[in-house]
């Protein structure tokens, strides 16, 4: 299968530079999974597609301020370090820019010592592992030194970097927001939970998994990077439960439905865990898990829309992204969005 076949023309006015003032103001496209029908509603009318007894899966990660701005002690060579994962003690694995002149040893200065960083070992692809050596509480300094990490075709700068977390952000970890689910308010959870849906949290920790674009030009040669996730078993139980009963589980974000199709290929069920994942969904890949999912407008050519097009087919997401060019919606991070239901 080809990568290009997962192409789509977009207008580049169409990327959403900045979030909405209201979170639930955003459009989004229903998409209905069995007849292939489109609906063009409000993020706010969500409500009115679910029913009693449903089960909302959404990732509870907390985007880091994973951004750092350095220079290279022996040359004073401006170095970028993106944070992705924390590996063991100080260990952490990062993608680094200008990283042809980090090699093993050397050590990158952050604001005059406050914090630095020694590289110990070299990976491909531009990453590398990095030893973090600091004085004090490292999150603190963190929050001190970096900056949240937007992605690159954001150019407008971000006034509140809390519009990049989801209103449930817990568990600090990522590299990116699981964008889907910044839709969401306090007020549109409490209205589904009057509603009888329940609502349970996953962990995923966004990574180089989600948002590095493919370098390949068929499908199936493109290799995951990985991505650490949990579920408790408070949240398996219910899973299981609602699975068993036939209910319908909904997922909030392809970083959701990652975590949920991951654990049940361990298992065979859901079970409480905490794993690394490289799945990689295209079409062809078997379902296990979920009856809908809220995602957003996904780049061309991405694992993402790969994924989209796995659950309802290529023709419909093909049907459905040009529907949304025509309709201009708004795109990508900051975009509108797409409930796709089986009903």
């Amino acid at each position: 299968m080809q990568v290009n076949e997962f192409d789509y023309d977009l207008p580049e006015e169409l990327i959403a530079q900045t979030p909405l003032e209201n979170r639930s103001e955003s459009r989004m496209m229903v998409v209905h999974k069995n007849s292939g029908e489109l609906e063009n509603k409000t993020f706010s009318d969500i409500i009115s597609y679910f029913h009693e007894g449903d089960v909302l899966v959404r990732n509870n990660t907390k985007v880091i301020p994973a951004r750092l701005f350095g220079t290279k002690q022996e040359t004073n060579a401006h170095v970028e370090i993106l944070l992705l994962r924390q590996e063991e003690d100080d260990i952490w694995q990062c993608l680094v820019g200008n990283a042809k002149v980090v090699k093993v040893g050397t050590r990158v200065t952050f604001k005059e010592g406050l914090l630095e960083a020694e590289c110990v070992e070299v990976m491909e692809e531009g990453l590398r592992r990095m030893k973090m050596l600091y004085d004090g509480i490292f999150n603190e300094i963190l929050d001190e030194l970096g900056q949240v990490p937007l992605p690159p075709y954001i150019k407008e700068k971000l006034d509140d970097a809390d519009r990049y977390q989801t209103v449930y952000a817990k568990v600090r970890g990522s590299a990116a927001a699981p964008t889907a689910g910044l839709h969401f308010t306090d007020a549109i959870f409490s209205a589904l939970k009057e509603k009888g849906v329940t609502i349970v949290d996953v962990t995923l920790h966004v990574g180089l998994g989600t948002f590095r674009p493919m370098k390949v030009e068929t499908v199936e040669d493109h290799i995951m990077h990985g991505e650490v996730f949990e579920m408790s078993k408070e949240t398996a139980d219910i899973l299981n439960q609602a699975k068993k009963e036939n209910r319908r589980i909904f997922a909030i974000g392809t970083t959701s439905v990652r975590t949920l199709e991951s654990v049940y290929n361990i298992y065979g069920k859901f079970e409480a865990c905490s794993h690394e994942t490289k799945l990689f969904i295209y079409p062809g890949y078997t379902w296990h898990t979920i009856d809908g999912m809220l995602t957003n407008f996904h780049l061309p050519k991405s694992t993402l829309i790969m994924m989209i097009a796995s659950f309802i087919g290529l023709d419909l997401c093909k049907k459905a992204y040009q529907e949304a060019v025509n309709e201009r919606y708004r795109f990508f991070s900051f975009g509108d969005c797409m409930l796709i239901t089986n009903e």
